[in-house]
């Protein structure tokens, strides 16, 4: 609906006129007579109830809304706005003379060398050097480092560090000397943004009652953020023909998402599938994609800056692929291009030692390898 609306200004104006014009005499109007003081009064009245009906227009829509007003529109569906993600990866502690035995709790904290952004150390049972009585990781005597998985203490995506950016603990762990991460720390996203939330929810909508590839794919998007999906009919794992199955292939940007996550998109998926069809979850085929390429600067550049700068952009291309897209050879120069303006050209571009595409395979998603810039 489109609303006739007016300013301040037209709305004195147009009372003043009307005033006049049921009066047998000329009026003071005038800036601080009695009766322009009233007519502004009426106008800002006015004003006053044109907003509120711009709010009631704008939350009775979805389109219009925002914030808590998106939440609690699609809450009358039963459609929530998915939640912030926490970042994670890997943090090396290390000690400059490992002569005797040091203890890592579980939730040691460590932080950027700006002090940002602080990490918590989690628990991995599978670690050997785990143990769940002592709640922690032991370094025996003669282990110089230990790799440990930590998570972000706040979700977002401010979470999402780069490589070496990781340097202080938080509070002193006996034995440990140094922490630093030789790998970004990825996976974080912020809340869900209202134009996701409302191209979402339109996905929903059109998904509810239709066991079709559509209602499969919104399930699954709706699990988390970052989710990648492709759907493979009448085959199964194996690639065989099978009439009545459907593969799902999921990827959250790791290349090997985890068992839990896989189960609960099963259950998802369940919830929508078609009555007397069998389907399969699972990771992707990682397709590792091997860059190496050689940049001419401008005069003065910072090589280490640029070569910094073009690797990370076309390691953030290669994790954004969803499953199934091809990695063209011809983008990595472009990426090349875009990530500095001190690049002047681009040679030897080379993808898996050649220069063709990288197609993935059945049920497969690319994913970075070397990348090597000079």
């Amino acid at each position: 609906m489109q609303l006739s609306l007016q300013n301040f200004t037209a709305m004195v104006e147009q009372m003043a006129a009307a005033v006049q014009g049921a009066a047998i005499q000329t009026l003071d109007l005038a800036v601080g007579s009695v009766l322009r003081a009233v007519l502004e009064a009426n106008a800002s009245l006015g004003l006053w109830l044109q907003w509120l009906i711009v709010q009631v227009l704008q939350t009775t829509r979805l389109a219009t809304s925002s914030g808590a007003d998106c939440d609690s529109f699609g809450a009358d569906f039963g459609f929530t706005r998915l939640p912030a993600a926490t970042a994670g990866g890997i943090v090396s502690f290390g000690r400059f003379a490992p002569v005797l035995s040091a203890f890592v709790p579980v939730g040691a904290v460590v932080m950027t060398s700006d002090g940002s952004q602080s990490f918590a150390v989690t628990a991995d049972p599978t670690n050997p050097a785990y143990s769940a009585n002592l709640g922690g990781y032991t370094l025996a005597a003669g282990i110089a480092s230990i790799d440990l998985p930590v998570e972000a203490n706040i979700a977002g995506a401010a979470g999402n560090v780069l490589a070496g950016t990781v340097g202080l603990m938080a509070s002193a762990i006996p034995g440990i000397d140094t922490v630093s991460n030789a790998t970004p720390l990825t996976g974080g996203f912020d809340a869900e943004s209202d134009a996701a939330f409302k191209a979402r929810f339109g996905n929903y909508l059109a998904s509810l009652s239709r066991a079709t590839m559509g209602a499969i794919e919104a399930a699954v998007t709706g699990v988390e953020q970052g989710l990648s999906v492709a759907i493979s009919e009448n085959i199964d794992q194996t690639g065989a023909a099978s009439l009545g199955n459907f593969v799902v292939t999921i990827d959250n940007g790791t290349g090997a998402p985890p068992a839990s996550l896989l189960a609960t998109v099963q259950q998802a998926v369940d919830t929508v599938r078609p009555v007397g069809t069998r389907f399969a979850v699972q990771g992707p085929v990682v397709a590792l994609a091997d860059v190496s390429l050689t940049l001419t600067l401008v005069q003065n550049a910072v090589s280490q800056t640029v070569i910094g700068a073009v690797t990370d952009v076309i390691g953030a291309y290669i994790a954004s692929l969803p499953v199934g897209a091809t990695l063209p050879h011809s983008k990595l120069a472009q990426l090349s291009y875009d990530a500095s303006s001190a690049v002047i050209n681009v040679t030897g571009t080379l993808l898996n030692g050649g220069v063709a595409d990288l197609v993935p395979p059945l049920f497969g998603v690319v994913r970075a390898g070397t990348i090597s810039v000079t």
